[in-house]
Formats: structure tokens, C-alpha cells, sequence
């Protein structure tokens, strides 16, 4: 009796969500074309960016050093200017990041052996691509010196560092950050359908009806559980597919580890949107529930700054979000075929958050039976 209540309860919910076309087309569509923009546009890599060069020596080795630049791959154009003035406003109009400045003295200093400057002359606004151009500037120019003062016979001194990068060779952007999309995305609409049908049952006022109904508070938070979970789910298996053969991302480890923490991760998910359900009246209220819990979960998972890199007093609260721990199962599981034993001691905070949460939403529906 108890499988045909709940089987009811959740074709009910299934047609609740399928029914209209304008339903079936946004629970498709947004998460397929942010995808493609997180994947394309929202990349912390610096390439095809115009640099400025103000050259006030005209040696012979500043104009070496300007073919250096000209040569790499990361820039785009490199502009030149004549006056300082002509390079603040550069900057200030934003039509370059960077603007690297030879001093007079450049040429005469490496001929006497003496160590010259160059200085670098960088858009404060934007901090972190900023950062990230200054590290190749200083690289090339430091490769420079050292083949000048080797007579051009190498490119490195003689004591050179050597790094090597585990797990990402080439440590591409889109094989970090493109495989964590698959929680991500899922996690959003997940949150909103659940989120959304019990506000939108008590708006239309058959809330009550289910609380009177013989059904259970649990089997009520199980039905309405499930149709997000296989939404969900369904959502996650496309974006991997997408992954691996749209972008050519292999997938290290085993699948069903992928899958068994997705799943867990879900139900997490559920549990939290269940939970704001439980305490809103309405269907605008949830919206703001859902959003106010949105973007600390997106902050505080690793997503796109290390969990190291918080404040220590931060870094507790991290660890009860259930995205942190997706985000090292999917990055560990894509890129560097992690152990199962590894896995599990990310999976069960994810079933705590998900016990925790689910059984506070069955309460707070048996307190509003009482």
C-alpha cells in the first residue's frame, strides 16, 4: 500500500513538472547554455590579450626583448607608445592590461653586466588576470636575461627549475573546471523544482490536502524528493556525456564512483530545498530562500578559489556544503582515478547533510499536521 501512495505522489509531481511545454523546455535548455558559457566564457585564463610597450632605450636588446613578446602566444598585439602619458590612458581606457616599460638605461646595463629593470605597468581592476600576465611577463624577460648573458647559446641558466604538473600536464583550464559543471548546474534546478512545489501547492492550497491525505510526512518528503533526484540525474548524465566526448575530457576513474556521489549529492541537494520549503508559505518566498542559499553554496565549495585559501574560521563552515565534497569526488574521480577509500570520506558528509536536512523537513511537515 505504501509503494502505491508513494507511486502516485510522484507521477503527480512528474506531470506537476512536465506538463506545461514552457516547463519541459526550461528544465533542458538553461542548464545546456550555461554550460557551454561557464565552459567557453568564464575561463581564469589570460590568452589573445594586447600588451602596450613603452621602449624609451631603442637598443638593439630592448628590441630583442620586444620580439620575445611579440613572439608568444598569449598575446594577441603588442602596442607601442611614446610617452608615459600615452600609456596611463591606455590603461585607463582599458585597451590594454599591461604596459611594460624599458628604462633608458636597459641596453647599457646588460652590456656592463649590471641587472637592468623593466617595469610592468598593470590594470589594478582586474587583480587576478592581472597576476596571472605579470607571471609570463617575468618569465620571458627572465629568460631573456639569462640567454644574454650566456652569449644566446641557451634559453635557461645553467640552474634551472624544472616543474612538472600531476594530474593536468598542461594545466588546461577546461579539464579543472569544465567536469565540476556536472554538479553545478544539476544543483540549481534541482533546488528550484523541489524548492518550488511545495510553496506552489500551498499557494494553490492542496498542501493541506496531502498533509490530511493518508500519506505520511516522510513518504510526502520521499515523493516529492524523487522527481527532482531523477531530474537531476538525468541532467548530470548528459552533462557528462558532454564532457567527455563533446570536449574530450577522459574520465579516469570508474563511472559508477562518479554516479554513486552524484547520487548522494543530490539527495543532499534535496534535502536542503526540502528543508527552506518547509519553513516559506509561498512561491516567492522560496525563491529567495533558494537564492540566498545559492551563491554561498557556489562560493565556499572550491569551485573556483581553494577552500585552503579561506579564512580559518571560514573553512568549517565549507565543509558542511555538500558541493565541496562533489568538487573533489569529480575533480579527483576526471582527473587523477581516485580511490574508492578516498571517495567515501567525501561521500559521507554528503549523507549526513542529506539525513540531517530531510528529517527536519518530514518534522516541520508533522509539526504543520499536529
Amino acid at each position: 500500500m505504501i509503494w502505491t501512495r508513494l507511486l502516485a505522489l510522484i507521477v503527480k509531481e512528474m506531470l506537476a513538472a512536465f506538463r506545461d511545454p514552457k516547463a519541459r523546455m526550461a528544465l533542458v535548455m538553461p542548464p545546456l547554455i550555461q554550460f557551454f558559457l561557464f565552459a567557453f566564457a568564464a575561463t581564469l585564463e589570460v590568452s589573445n590579450v594586447p600588451v602596450g610597450v613603452l621602449n624609451q632605450d631603442w637598443g638593439a636588446q630592448s628590441e630583442q626583448l620586444i620580439s620575445r613578446f611579440e613572439r608568444a602566444s598569449a598575446f594577441s598585439e603588442v602596442r607601442r607608445y611614446g610617452s608615459e602619458a600615452e600609456a596611463r590612458a591606455a590603461i585607463d581606457r582599458q585597451d590594454v592590461m599591461v604596459v611594460i616599460q624599458i628604462g633608458q638605461d636597459f641596453s647599457r646595463k646588460l652590456a656592463g653586466n649590471e641587472r637592468p629593470t623593466v617595469q610592468l605597468l598593470l590594470d589594478g581592476r582586474k587583480s587576478n588576470s592581472a597576476q596571472i600576465l605579470s607571471n609570463y611577463l617575468n618569465t620571458i624577460i627572465a629568460q631573456y636575461s639569462a640567454a644574454y648573458r650566456m652569449g644566446g647559446a641557451a634559453l635557461q641558466p645553467e640552474s634551472e627549475i624544472v616543474d612538472r604538473s600531476w594530474y593536468n600536464p598542461n594545466r588546461g583550464y577546461r579539464e579543472s573546471m569544465v567536469p565540476v559543471l556536472i554538479a553545478t548546474l544539476p544543483m540549481t534546478m534541482v533546488l528550484m523544482i523541489v524548492g518550488m512545489s511545495v510553496a506552489r501547492e500551498r499557494e494553490l492550497g492542496t498542501f493541506e490536502q496531502l498533509l490530511v491525505s493518508p500519506l505520511q510526512p516522510l513518504e510526502i518528503v520521499v515523493g516529492k524528493a524523487v522527481p527532482g533526484l531523477i531530474v537531476g540525474f538525468a541532467q548530470c548524465t548528459i552533462i557528462t556525456l558532454i564532457v567527455i566526448f563533446g570536449f574530450g575530457i577522459s574520465l579516469t576513474g570508474s563511472a559508477l564512483v562518479l554516479f554513486t556521489g552524484l547520487a548522494i549529492f543530490l539527495v543532499s541537494i534535496i534535502g536542503i530545498a526540502l528543508f527552506i520549503s518547509s519553513l516559506v508559505s509561498n512561491q516567492q518566498q522560496a525563491m529567495m530562500g533558494i537564492m540566498v542559499t545559492m551563491m554561498p553554496l557556489m562560493m565556499l565549495s572550491g569551485f573556483s578559489s581553494p577552500v585552503q585559501n579561506m579564512p580559518d574560521w571560514l573553512q568549517p563552515i565549507a565543509q558542511i556544503n555538500p558541493l565541496t565534497h562533489i568538487v573533489v569526488v569529480i575533480r579527483g574521480v576526471f582527473l587523477r582515478d581516485m580511490a574508492f577509500g578516498a571517495v567515501a570520506e567525501r561521500l559521507w558528509p554528503m549523507a549526513a547533510i542529506a539525513v540531517v536536512t530531510i528529517s527536519a523537513a518530514a518534522w516541520m511537515f508533522r509539526r504543520k499536521i499536529q
